[in-house]
């Protein structure tokens, strides 16, 4: 039998996606900062380090711009790197190239024309689960959550900063959308390892994401025996041992291979494959930390008015902002 996906096509699903992506980044666009959208941010670290990359170091060459305040740099024997784990500089790379200097890239435009597809990936997401009855919502609700998921939550305000931390998150949830997709039925073993390691590369955190391919593979190596296909290894609680241990192992490499770089990468900058660099970063607010601590009563009235009033306002300059601090709870979660 024809699979239901290749017999109905993906021209449709694309085509969704492709909309959500365009009316996404169109909000985004209207309620970014106008000044990430004229130049570079004050926080183009991804920029500086792709600049550094292609000046054939590892760390900056000297003390970071002025522009930056110093703020979140790392500084290990008399120099300064970029702590924050590296793949978004790598799309940075032929921008800075291009461009000749990390002054001249709008890093920050570029990290929003990216916000875009984790919403658009993750409709595509959806509606393979539909098509496979896996999923009861309907093509439409898969649209509205994929666009609840870009407007209705705090994703909005990442997409909008375009500064390190956030561009670092919405390059992840891109990355881990298509890890999702890549790894659903384990269609596609290589890529959704290749993913899942570029989004370790770009959010550690995302490497929790890793049961989710292994789960998929258990399950179709279990449909692939049932169907009468078993391979010459036996079976594993009812699965077919040599479809799982292909598909473990396709995962697994190119995953691996991303990690090691990445530790590599730690280790000739800090001595350490474990070390991103934070134990050595200079904060512009060491002071309160030194005086209060991370987790200080002080901080509790400033992250409740965030938490419970941080709203989108009006600007006669610039039109709609989103709060630069973040927004409210119960207006990005409540859906």
């Amino acid at each position: 039998m024809v699979d239901e996906v290749h017999r109905s096509g993906w021209r449709r699903p694309l085509v969704i996606a492709l909309c959500i992506y365009l009316g996404l980044s169109a909000a985004y666009l209207a309620t970014a900062p106008a000044e990430g959208l004229r130049g570079h941010s004050r926080y183009n670290h991804y920029a500086l380090l792709a600049d550094a990359w292609l000046q054939g170091r590892l760390d900056l060459g000297g003390p970071p711009p002025a522009y930056t305040g110093n703020n979140d740099f790392a500084r290990y024997e008399g120099k300064h790197y970029v702590t924050f784990p590296p793949f978004p500089a790598v799309l940075l790379l032929p921008v800075v190239a291009a461009a000749g200097s990390p002054e001249r890239v709008r890093d920050a435009q570029f990290f929003l024309w990216l916000a875009g597809i984790g919403p658009a990936v993750l409709f595509l997401s959806l509606d393979r689960l539909r098509r496979r009855r896996r999923c009861r919502c309907s093509e439409l609700q898969s649209a509205a959550l994929a666009v609840l998921f870009g407007l209705g939550t705090v994703y909005w305000f990442s997409a909008v900063q375009g500064t390190v931390w956030f561009a670092a998150h919405v390059v992840g949830v891109a990355l881990a959308a298509l890890y999702i997709l890549f790894s659903l039925e384990a269609a596609h073993p290589v890529l959704a390892g290749l993913t899942l390691g570029l989004a370790v590369a770009t959010r550690p955190t995302l490497g929790l994401a890793a049961p989710l391919f292994l789960f998929e593979a258990f399950r179709a190596a279990r449909l692939h025996r049932a169907a009468g296909l078993g391979g010459a290894w036996g079976a594993l609680a009812g699965a077919d041992v040599d479809h799982l241990l292909r598909r473990v192992v396709a995962f697994v490499a190119p995953a691996a291979s991303v990690v090691l770089l990445l530790m590599w990468h730690n280790r000739v900058r800090f001595g350490d494959p474990f070390e991103f660099g934070h134990r050595h970063l200079q904060i512009v607010w060491r002071h309160r930390i030194e005086r209060w601590g991370l987790f200080s009563t002080h901080y509790l009235g400033r992250n409740l008015a965030v938490v419970l009033a941080g709203l989108p306002f009006y600007s006669a300059k610039s039109g709609l902002q989103i709060n630069g601090h973040g927004l409210a709870l119960w207006l990005t979660s409540p859906f």
